[in-house]
């Protein structure tokens, strides 16, 4: 039988948005948002659009709890955040491997954070 875990990694590697849910450091309400992603076998990668200042990232900051859904499956995992030039430009690198580096270009600004979540 197959957990959520492996319906959910099954999931990520068909699709290319995934909506992750934090709570808001300053509301306390669940906020919702659309995100591109990469998935490295049990590792799930997240790059913020503006990098540092988006408002998900600061969120996740103060709570690291996150929540993936994708397309009906859905998991609450913790999110581990990526400040390491290296670690970051890897990531940022595996996101032009995915959807090309013009999009990256275009739609990401800041490139100084990521995040990872453990998907076990």
């Amino acid at each position: 039988m197959a957990t959520s875990k492996d319906s959910l990694k099954d999931r990520l590697s068909r699709y290319k948005q995934i909506t992750i849910s934090v709570m808001g450091r300053k509301s306390g309400r669940r906020i919702s948002i659309p995100v591109w992603f990469v998935v490295e076998s049990d590792e799930l990668h997240l790059l913020p659009v503006a990098g540092s200042e988006s408002q998900w990232y600061k969120n996740l900051l103060k709570n690291p709890s996150i929540g993936i859904e994708a397309r009906g499956v859905e998991a609450e995992l913790r999110a581990v955040p990526v400040t390491g030039p290296n670690a970051v430009k890897a990531v940022v690198e595996k996101f032009r491997e995915k959807y090309g580096a013009e999009d990256v270009k275009k739609y990401y600004s800041g490139l100084d954070a990521a995040v990872l979540v453990k998907l076990e």
